[in-house]
């Protein structure tokens, strides 16, 4: 497999090509943000995840074919920079949790809570509620028929740990979350593509659990 989910600002794309589902990352913006364009294969049908900055480059992803809805995987302004100029430019339709929803300078038009599923094309994401990082941060799991699943963690889950937090509450809260929802769940196989930086898989990172709660973040 080609694909490394190494990217950079400035740089190429990374493309995953999956049986049913072509996946293709970019980094953007100041904070280095992943940005993540799902094609499902069948239809040509498009979801962007996290609109987070250079509207341009993203555009230039999205090209001819349109671009069904973006996804914005929690409140924090490095991750919808883009997000008015994309849906402007595609009539997308948005998506985010209701509870970060406010704070989300355009209109969400569909919520996305914690077992629902997203559907596009022939493709399904699942929506994952993981609390602590934001009151709203979702990941959404795409369990490839033919394959290991893919999860999108935004700043929940990184290579090396669980995502920022500002309290011993938050961090419980987050910790147990993703171990509960994603590691109980989940194959050591699962490849997470997080919100910023190098992708990982379950499998890395489950042995490091213990460290982790240790240390409280």
């Amino acid at each position: 497999m080609s694909y490394t989910g190494h990217v950079r600002v400035g740089g190429p794309a990374a493309v995953r090509e999956l049986a049913h589902l072509v996946v293709t990352k970019v980094a953007v913006g100041p904070m280095d943000n992943n940005a993540y364009l799902l094609r499902c294969r069948a239809t040509g049908e498009q979801v962007l995840v996290d609109a987070a900055n250079e509207a341009p480059r993203l555009l230039q992803l999205v090209g001819e074919d349109g671009l069904a809805g973006v996804v914005t995987s929690h409140r924090h302004a490095d991750h919808w920079q883009a997000l008015a100029e994309v849906v402007a430019a595609t009539g997308a339709r948005t998506f985010a949790h209701p509870v970060d929803a406010d704070a989300i300078p355009v209109e969400t038009d569909v919520f996305l809570t914690d077992g629902d599923h997203l559907r596009f094309g022939e493709v399904q994401l699942d929506v994952v509620h993981l609390v602590g990082h934001t009151a709203g941060s979702i990941a959404l799991l795409y369990d490839d028929p033919e394959g290991e699943p893919h999860l999108f963690t935004g700043d929940c889950l990184f290579p090396g740990g669980v995502g920022r937090t500002t309290t011993p509450a938050e961090f419980a809260s987050l910790y147990r979350d993703v171990v509960t929802k994603v590691f109980d769940r989940l194959p050591d196989e699962t490849w997470v593509y997080p919100g910023h930086g190098n992708d990982t898989t379950l499998g890395a990172e489950r042995p490091h659990l213990p460290e982790w709660r240790q240390r409280g973040w």
